[in-house]
């Protein structure tokens, strides 16, 4: 009996033997252990050669996304303000009698708050001045201004400067001693459809939220969203964009701002964000600096896009009273009244093809060549009226406040 259990042992030490030589056969490398899909092994010499240091970020399982929010989120701020406003918000004429006589005289002011968000652009320590970038919307019109950072220092800001046209303004501060980390500004030039787009700002009065997104397009006019008294062409993203987001920045990758969050257009299923290409507040934050305001050449016309197709369909109406000419412009849709266009002659139904020595396709080129005109000097714009083409000549003035 003692000889059968010492072959049965001898022959499992074998058959344990020849399992462990396979095992070493197929995995001459010492297996490294696992936590959590990183490897926590030491590597060889030659293996630290060919394989490069993980970041830090990295290291730990952080994104870019949070590497650039360290970059951009400490120079974030959120602006809350205070307007007082003309009437109660109460219709006397559906008060009961006896309740009018109980309540008095209604006030005819009241306090109205409001919050927004912003960005940092500028600090000089030695002046204990900082200036913040943020929207027009978000300042319009009120009383007081207090800046929270986001480390939870509160200043009280001035608005040194808006422009209600591009929709941004700028928030002087007095910092005293603190130190104010300023945001680091990007290209918007160099934005490519499909670009990473991080959102930063307080929406709803939650601090310091992130949304992520991608640039969803470039150059969509402000004026096919429905604001006539807007220039601008912006940034269209995915990522959330939400009520009191408005005057935060849009950051890239790399933590650079590269758009000033403006407004959002809801509807089923998602909401679109928009914001206004960094290069263009750069532009408009300088000048708000050193002048207080902007002025911006103005004709006083309003228009719709003409195409060949909607002039063919227009004309094929049997019932119609003006013939559209079929080719591609800005139709004049109304002069505003003692206006430059009223002066010069412009007429609704005229279709303006050409400003200067540039073709007109659509109103967003002719505002962008007005834009681009000086105050007080004509400009020549190419009308066609029926079938009769000719020039006509406007002397833009200042835009009225």
């Amino acid at each position: 009996m003692a000889r059968v259990l010492l072959r049965r042992w001898t022959a499992a030490l074998a058959t344990a033997a020849t399992v462990a030589l396979a095992l070493t056969l197929v995995f001459p490398q010492p297996l490294p252990a696992q936590a959590d899909g990183l490897t926590t092994a030491d590597p060889t010499t030659a293996e630290r050669a060919e394989t490069p240091a993980p970041t830090t970020t990295q290291a730990h399982g952080h994104s870019f996304v949070a590497m650039a929010v360290q970059q951009v989120a400490p120079a974030v701020v959120r602006i809350d303000t205070e307007r007082r406003v003309q009437g109660s918000g109460l219709n006397p004429l559906l008060l009961d009698p006896l309740l009018q006589d109980a309540l008095g005289d209604l006030p005819s002011t009241h306090r109205q708050h409001g919050q927004g968000s912003g960005v940092v652009i500028a600090a000089n320590p030695e002046n204990n001045h900082a200036l913040v970038l943020t929207n027009a919307h978000v300042v319009d019109g009120v009383d007081s201004v207090e800046v929270t950072l986001a480390d939870g220092h509160s200043f009280t800001g001035a608005v040194s400067g808006s422009d209600s046209v591009t929709d941004l303004a700028l928030v002087a501060l007095r910092t005293g001693d603190s130190t104010i980390q300023v945001a680091q500004l990007g290209d918007s030039a160099s934005l490519e459809v499909g670009d990473w787009a991080i959102a930063l700002g307080n929406p709803y009065g939650l601090d310091s939220t992130v949304t992520l997104g991608i640039v969803s397009n470039l150059h969509r006019s402000i004026a096919s969203l429905g604001f006539a008294d807007k220039r601008l062409e912006l940034i269209q993203t995915d990522a959330a964009i939400n009520p009191g987001n408005s005057g935060g920045p849009l950051v890239n990758a790399a933590g650079e701002v590269i758009g000033i969050n403006t407004l959002v257009r809801s509807g089923p299923g998602a909401g679109l964000g928009f914001a206004i290409p960094i290069n263009l507040a750069r532009q408009v934050a300088i000048l708000l600096e050193n002048q207080g305001e902007i002025t911006h050449p103005y004709l006083g016309i309003q228009m719709v896009q003409l195409t060949r197709r909607r002039a063919r369909n227009h004309n094929a109406d049997p019932n119609t009273l003006l013939k559209l000419p079929e080719r591609d412009g800005a139709l004049v849709q109304k002069v505003v009244e003692a206006s430059p266009a009223e002066r010069a002659g412009l007429r609704r139904g005229d279709l303006v093809v050409g400003a200067g020595q540039q073709i007109v396709h659509e109103p967003a080129e002719l505002l962008a060549l007005v834009e681009a005109s000086q105050v007080g000097q004509p400009l020549e714009l190419h009308i066609q009226r029926g079938e009769r083409e000719f020039q006509l000549e406007v002397t833009p003035e200042a835009m009225p406040r």
